[in-house]
């Protein structure tokens, strides 16, 4: 999981300093939206709003972008009606590709995920493929600098955290899908700063990747999906060291 970690950490950094911005916020109106349209526009009764809100504020999205976005889902305001769709395939090397889309348009949808898998030499594949590979989890990650692991696993383990990694350069949080918000609010209330809070569709193994050249194919088609307009998360089951990740960075 270190290398989807880190990858998904530098993409997050690199969002909130250039043009991704405007797709970042794309993104998050679409997951408040379809999260108020099936749960309801109340924040603390519905989970996943809660959570597609926290991570609109964590990229500093206006209040009325976010109030606006519950509205349309709720049928409040007029929008555009979004279908949630899965694609599963290969990246270079075998590597599990799980995208997450969110499209007004399935055929546009399908076939652009499957030219981008095509492009950058993967292999889109068929539905249950790779699925069983992944579980979703909450995941908080911290830079090694910002807290102590001593610290970290204490106000984590008191929070209900699965688990905490040491992934080099980083501190990894797992969470059970239903405590993240408790994790990451307990953090944010002792002034802890991390780098990443999402839920993610988490590799229940990985494939370490020692060339950089491999390493380099299966970034270009992560990062050709995260690009879409209609894909809201890509994940993918491989592990890169540090030091090539950040050489490729």
């Amino acid at each position: 999981m270190s290398g989807h970690s880190k990858w998904s950490t530098i993409r997050h950094k690199k969002g909130a300093a250039d043009a991704r911005r405007g797709k970042i916020f794309t993104k998050l109106i679409k997951e408040i939206m379809v999260a108020a349209r099936m749960g309801g526009g109340d924040i603390n009764g519905n989970p996943r709003l809660r959570a597609a809100v926290a991570a609109a504020k964590s990229e500093n999205m206006p209040k009325d972008n976010i109030d606006r976005a519950i509205k349309k889902g709720t049928g409040d305001m007029g929008g555009v009606s979004y279908e949630e769709i899965n694609y599963e395939g290969y990246a270079p090397g075998g590597i599990a590709v799980l995208v997450d889309v969110m499209t007004d348009n399935r055929n546009r949808a399908a076939s652009d995920i499957r030219h981008i898998f095509s492009k950058n030499g993967g292999n889109l594949g068929e539905a249950g493929c790779v699925a069983w590979m992944f579980s979703k989890k909450g995941t908080i990650v911290f830079n090694k600098d910002a807290v102590s692991e001593d610290r970290l696993m204490e106000l984590a383990l008191e929070a209900g955290a699965e688990d905490v990694q040491d992934q080099g350069e980083q501190f990894e949080v797992t969470t059970a899908l239903e405590d993240f918000n408790a994790v990451r609010t307990m953090f944010e209330d002792h002034g802890l700063t991390y780098e990443l809070a999402e839920l993610a569709m988490v590799p229940q193994t990985t494939v370490r990747i020692e060339d950089e050249k491999l390493a380099q194919q299966i970034l270009r088609l992560l990062d050709a999906l995260e690009d879409s307009d209609d894909v809201q998360h890509a994940y993918a089951n491989f592990d890169i060291p540090d030091e090539i990740m950040n050489a490729i960075a």
